[in-house]
């Protein structure tokens, strides 16, 4: 079964405040395969949501330290700045993408639509 699309409720997440833990979590397969009834599927959805939540990320700190970018022509100086150093260690103490979207499955902020094996044979 393929997932076809996937959204989250919220159009912004602010990844700080994310309720997910920090380290793995052992969790029971049948309260994640609940809701959809397949652990592939429950495994699709979630890769297909910590993909979307790694690019965002991804982002916004792109975002973020384009501001200190200062064009250069030569790669032989390099400066820090601490400031941007600091930006870079706080996205590095998230949650990894993969248990923010375990966790946004679990508390059912995901809305997912699943293509029909019937349309699939037609």
């Amino acid at each position: 079964m393929k997932v076809e699309s996937l959204m989250f409720i919220d159009r912004y997440m602010d990844y700080k405040n994310s309720k997910a833990p920090k380290n793995t979590v052992t969790r029971d397969i049948n309260q994640l395969t609940e809701p959809v009834g397949n652990v592939y599927e429950t495994v699709a959805i979630i890769a297909k949501r910590a993909n979307q939540i790694s690019v965002g990320i991804k982002r916004e700190l792109d975002a973020k330290l384009q501001d200190f970018s200062i064009p250069q022509d030569s790669l032989d100086e390099t400066f820090e700045n601490k400031e941007q150093i600091e930006i870079s260690r706080q996205y590095e103490r998230l949650p990894k993408p993969t248990l923010m979207a375990t966790q946004e499955f679990l508390d059912g902020d995901l809305v997912y639509r699943s293509g029909n094996r019937d349309d699939a044979l037609k």
